[in-house]
């Protein structure tokens, strides 16, 4: 089968179409012909090298997120799967290719009305929204504001937010085109990456999810309210300063608090709940998906440069042969 693999770290160039032997699922998993692949950050990541010292090599099989039909299970697996529509997490890698593997733990089954590339924009987007969201402690008339809004993580989290109640959902992005389009997702206020921009926009936030990270990340502690929280659920610009929390104790007596998030700290069963419910709201319409665009799978190097560029909004999709 055709597959992706990342032959050389670094630039997307690096990235190359090649023939794989056909995937057999072993126990406990699932053979999926995908007929979306979610394209994310940590595949870029992976991609550039950054995430080598976690053991990942040349030659690896980037997408963590896919959504097709069921081929084949393994054993220990209920057969009444094989022909169904789901969604899967695969783990590190394995999706950009014709056909792949994933953890039968991790299926969700898609309903009506879902399309698979919504499901790859929805699924681990809304995952990490939902529960950085609860991570943060928000509740109904707080204020939140969202750091790098315009990613998938970012426009599922304006999303929830503002169907959970917030009095202000404040984002921070790159243009004025891109700031009208969140508006109409639920964003109230538009700002700038440095968080200026909107005179009538809240001083302070209870709650900021933090999908950027990078060298300015500690100048958002000056804009949590007393008791705020702020969540770090990405590191799209790097790791912040080694020093970043000396900011939040010079404010002190506002006691303030930070986190980290990661899904994987999150048990599978809770996971396939909260996506099965997001993929209800897709269906319902309550939730929006946002697909920049769908490539073919040969594509991926492209893909990768739109990405670079900052030029997507949304989540670009990749789409195998025949599909």
């Amino acid at each position: 089968m055709k597959a992706v693999a990342i032959q050389a770290f670094g630039s997307p160039e690096g990235m190359a179409v090649i023939d794989v032997p056909d995937p057999s699922p072993g126990a406990g998993q699932v053979l999926i012909t995908p007929a979306a692949i979610g394209v994310g950050g940590v595949d870029a990541m992976i991609r550039s090298g950054a995430l080598a010292a976690y053991g990942f090599k040349e030659g690896h099989i980037p997408g963590g997120e896919i959504a097709g039909t069921i081929a084949a299970v393994g054993d220990g697996v209920d057969p009444s799967w094989t022909g169904q529509r789901v969604w899967a997490f695969t783990g590190a890698g394995g999706g950009y290719a014709e056909q792949a593997l994933a953890p039968a733990a991790t299926l969700v089954p898609l309903p009506v009305g879902v399309s698979a590339a919504d499901a790859v924009t929805v699924g681990s987007s809304g995952a990490v929204a939902c529960f950085s969201l609860r991570h943060a402690r928000f509740v109904r008339g707080e204020s939140v504001l969202v750091r790098g809004a315009a990613g998938g993580i970012g426009i599922m989290t304006v999303q929830l937010a503002a169907h959970g109640g917030a009095t202000a959902v404040a984002v921070t992005t790159s243009s004025a085109e891109r700031g009208d389009r969140l508006r109409k997702l639920g964003a109230t206020h538009v700002l700038d990456r440095a968080g200026e921009g909107s005179q009538d926009a809240p001083a302070g936030y209870d709650v900021i999810i933090d999908i950027v990270a990078g060298p300015d990340m500690p100048s958002f502690f000056a804009r949590l309210n007393p008791n705020g929280r702020m969540v770090a659920v990405g590191i799209v610009a790097g790791y912040p300063p080694a020093d970043f929390g000396m900011d939040m104790f010079a404010a002190f007596q506002k006691s303030t608090s930070f986190a980290t998030f990661s899904t994987d700290s999150v048990a599978q069963p809770d996971r396939r709940a909260a996506i099965a419910d997001l993929f209800a709201a897709a269906g319902r319409g309550d939730l929006q998906s946002v697909v920049h665009e769908q490539l073919p799978l040969e594509q991926a190097v492209l893909a990768h440069q739109k990405m670079a560029t900052g030029e997507v909004f949304g989540r670009i999709v990749l789409t195998p042969p025949g599909v």
